[in-house]
């Protein structure tokens, strides 16, 4: 698996950077911010984090449960009264989510490879 080549891990950082800048054009609040803003940079650090090093499915796994957060976050920071914020939230959260649910079985396939003189484990 080369570097920089992965197609989900640019996914997971545009939803990231997403997440992180629409916060510039729609209604927010201070919780609303700080989660998308805290779970976009953090999508986006796991995104080039498995740009660099590819197959580590602990990488996918922490984008997957960033996604997850930033999905649920509307309702844990009580946010849903803002409904565009919401629905960013929903969107890159659950873009990110697919994207590493797609990049775990290659990431996993790699890391096998690698650990076992190039065959892969069943």
């Amino acid at each position: 698996m080369k570097k920089w080549n992965r197609w989900q891990d640019y996914v997971v950082v545009i939803a990231g950077l997403y997440a992180a800048l629409s916060t510039l054009w729609t209604t927010q609040q201070s919780s609303s911010m700080v989660m998308m803003i805290g779970c976009g940079v953090l999508l986006m650090a796991s995104g080039v984090w498995n740009l660099m090093s590819p197959g580590q499915p602990v990488a996918e796994w922490v984008q997957m449960v960033l996604g997850a957060l930033l999905f649920v976050s509307p309702w844990l920071a009580g946010y849903t009264g803002h409904q565009m914020a919401t629905w960013n939230s929903w969107i890159a959260g659950g873009v990110a989510v697919i994207a590493g649910v797609l990049a775990l079985q290659p990431s996993m396939h790699h890391h096998a490879e690698g650990h076992h003189g190039g065959m892969a484990a069943h």
